[in-house]
């Protein structure tokens, strides 16, 4: 299988990436899993000419999902300020007055809401 490695012909990649095809990673998968653990060096793997799968060692792994944004934090730290909002005194008051709230008083505040969202 080494003979058949070669460089990827159309990647986008700065580091051209080590290609076999799907048929050569099936027959040799033990020691195309050697390889890139030996060697941290991802693999590409195509099928009928076309990048299908990329094998990479699991340190690369790990870096690529360390170094990858938490796509969930700004949501976390806005909810963590909304809550801190709410801890406060006007927080509490204005939560218990939503609770005391009759239906057509939360109508009237949802329509005033929305009103100031079209603006």
């Amino acid at each position: 299988m080494n003979a058949h490695f070669q460089h990827a012909p159309h990647s986008k990649h700065p580091a051209r990436l080590k290609t076999v095809t799907s048929s050569e990673a099936k027959n040799g998968f033990a020691e195309l899993i050697e390889r890139v653990a030996r060697s941290s060096e991802p693999v590409l793997i195509t099928r009928n000419n076309r990048p299908a799968a990329v094998v990479l060692s699991v340190e690369e792994y790990r870096h690529l999902v360390d170094a990858a944004p938490d796509p969930l934090a700004p949501l976390r730290e806005r909810f963590a300020t909304i809550v801190a909002g709410m801890q406060t005194d006007a927080g509490k008051q204005a939560v218990d007055a939503l609770f005391a709230a009759t239906p057509a008083q939360l109508g009237k505040a949802a329509t005033k809401a929305a009103g100031k969202r079209r603006r």
